[in-house]
């Protein structure tokens, strides 16, 4: 691979560089992401018995394949 085609691949569709995106930007995006993430990990695996929001087994059974998906016991 020589030099040129390094550079050939960094430019964008117009020839020029892509500007880096700021991580001002990034920050707001990657903590609400997180936040869903932290909510959907609640539901999936804490949401049931004494602790539930919701009563019965409603969110459980809901959710019930991602549990087992993601190695959660709930048998």
């Amino acid at each position: 691979m020589t030099n040129s085609s390094i550079v050939a691949q960094s430019l964008d569709a117009q020839g020029g560089f892509a500007a880096p995106i700021p991580v001002r930007q990034i920050l707001p995006w990657a903590i609400f992401a997180g936040l869903l993430f932290l909510l959907a990990m609640y539901f999936i695996g804490v949401e049931e018995g004494a602790m539930a929001i919701f009563n019965g087994m409603y969110v459980h059974e809901f959710v019930h394949d991602a549990r087992h998906l993601l190695g959660f016991p709930c048998h």
